[in-house]
This record gives C-alpha cells, sequence and structure tokens, in this order.
C-alpha cells in the first residue's frame, strides 16, 4: 500500500522540497517584512509594538519618500530606454559576419559578470575629480571637468550612465538571440524590392523584434527598479539624498536609524512600484499587440 502511494504521488513527494525551500526563503521572510510594516520596533530590547497603518500614512506624507519614489522611476526607465536603443543598435551591428565577431561578444559579456560592488569602485575612480578618466577627456576637448558624483544636477544622470555601460550588453545579447531567429524570406524579399538598409530593418526586421524588445525591457526594468549596489557603493545615496532611491531609503531607514518597522512599510510600498511598472509594461504590450 505505501508503495502504491509513493507511485501515485512520486510528482509531489519530488516536488515538496523546492516548495519547502520557497516557503522558507520567500513567502516567510515577504509575510515577516509584511508584519513589522505595521508595527514601530527599533531592533532594541523591546518587542514590536503594533500601531496599524501609520507607518504607510507617514511614508505617503514623507517628501523624502516621495522623491526618492520619483529617483527610482527616473533611474529605472531612463537607464532602460538608453539601453534598449544602444542594445539594438550594437545587436544589428554584431548580426553580421566580420574577423573577431566571437572576441568581441565575449567581450560585451565582461560589464555583466564583474560584481556590482567592484564596477562602483572603478566608475569611483573613473569619476574622481582630479584625477579620473571622465575629467581628463573632458578637458582633453576643452570643456570644463565636472563633479560627477557630487553635483546633484548630474549625479542620477551619471549612474545612470554607470547602468547603461553594465547592462548594455545583456539587452545586445537577447536582440542578438532574437535576430537569428527572424526569417530571412521577408528580408530578401524587402532587398529584391529596392529596400535600403534603414528601410529593412523598421519596416521588416523591427516588427518582427517587438516581442523580444518587451521581454528585454521588461526583465531589466523589474531589474533596474531594485539597483541598490552601484548607488551604495559610489553615493550611498548622496549628494545630499539626491541620489537616494527607494531601496537606499529603505536600508538606511532600517539599519542607520534602526526604524525597521518604517524600513519595512518602505519595502512593502517598493514592492507595490515594481508591481505597478511591471504592469503598465504589460499594458503597453498588450496595447500595442504584442503576443508573447
Amino acid at each position: 500500500m505505501v508503495k502504491n502511494w509513493i507511485e501515485k504521488n512520486a510528482y509531489n513527494i519530488f516536488m515538496a522540497p523546492t516548495i519547502l525551500f520557497i516557503l522558507l526563503m520567500v513567502m516567510f521572510p515577504l509575510l515577516f517584512t509584511l508584519y513589522l510594516s505595521f508595527t514601530e520596533w527599533s531592533m532594541g530590547t523591546t518587542a514590536p509594538r503594533f500601531i496599524g497603518l501609520e507607518n504607510y500614512i507617514n511614508l505617503i506624507r514623507d517628501e523624502r519618500f516621495i522623491n526618492a519614489t520619483g529617483r527610482t522611476l527616473f533611474l529605472a526607465f531612463g537607464s532602460v530606454a538608453i539601453q534598449l536603443v544602444l542594445g539594438t543598435a550594437l545587436a544589428v551591428f554584431l548580426n553580421r559576419n566580420f574577423k573577431g565577431k566571437n572576441l568581441v561578444k565575449t567581450l560585451f559579456l565582461l560589464p555583466m559578470v564583474v560584481t556590482p560592488v567592484a564596477i562602483g569602485m572603478v566608475w569611483l575612480l573613473i569619476y574622481e575629480p582630479t584625477l579620473g578618466i571622465a575629467n581628463h577627456l573632458l578637458k582633453s576637448i576643452g570643456l570644463d571637468p565636472v563633479l560627477w558624483l557630487v553635483d546633484r544636477r548630474i549625479v542620477l544622470y551619471s549612474l545612470m550612465l554607470i547602468e547603461v555601460w553594465e547592462w548594455t550588453p545583456m539587452i545586445t545579447l537577447i536582440v542578438l538571440a532574437g535576430l537569428t531567429a527572424v526569417p530571412t524570406d521577408p528580408v530578401e524579399s524587402a532587398m529584391v524590392d529596392g529596400a535600403n538598409r534603414w528601410q529593412i530593418f523598421w519596416k521588416v526586421t523591427f516588427p518582427m523584434l517587438r516581442p523580444t524588445l518587451v521581454i528585454a525591457a521588461l526583465l531589466r526594468l523589474i531589474d533596474a527598479l531594485k539597483t541598490f549596489d552601484i548607488i551604495y557603493s559610489t553615493t550611498a545615496g548622496g549628494p545630499l539624498f539626491a541620489s537616494e532611491t527607494l531601496n537606499i531609503l529603505a536600508y538606511t531607514t532600517s539599519f542607520s536609524y534602526f526604524q525597521m518597522g518604517r524600513g519595512s512599510a518602505t519595502i512593502v510600498l517598493f514592492l507595490v512600484v515594481i508591481g505597478f511598472a511591471s504592469s503598465l509594461m504589460i499594458w503597453v504590450r498588450r496595447k500595442v499587440g504584442i503576443d508573447l
């Protein structure tokens, strides 16, 4: 009888460890964070005190939280938009035969495999005001040096440049895989009809690439919204909160100010922002009639 039961439920038995792991490693922290968001707790000797929606009400009224939300969306959508344009252009360039093609593809993978903190340290040296390569290049073309990570007006754009440098290769590889799946017959027909390269790409290739681009944009957007390592290792949210995103705000609130309840509420609202952004992308995909 036991043998028959095991044979009938073999699938569930083999899946049980995975389900248990997900429940312990994902669901428990999520539910515990949700619980803490309704409490006041400073990680002291006292137990968390239930205060209801007070943390959420205070956050929604807090200008610092609202500004951090705007910076998060601006940094994510801006960097992903640039990555899509550059990644698609590079994929089209690489989608042809030339000497050293495989070497170029390998080099493109390097920014993706390097530890984000190490990337942040390297870009700190690049952006260094007096000895950095960035200002050296500006001086060589007759421009004044820039305080890349200190000037509040441009710090977000400086961080966006790092994001673009690191993750454009990922978009390139995804689009390149999509290009290899594009049928050649429509392209050859367009060439016979006398279309130039731009017309072939815009009228023939690009419409067939749209599902691939939407997938790439959705994957990168969710990841870009969660960016933490690069920002924390370069600016830590400064100067004067000018580069503080929701991730940095939640970390600072929880582990610098030791307001675990308020920090947990920030994380919960951050998940809402990610869900909203993802839903927006899915709505756009359906609006333009792309079937994935």
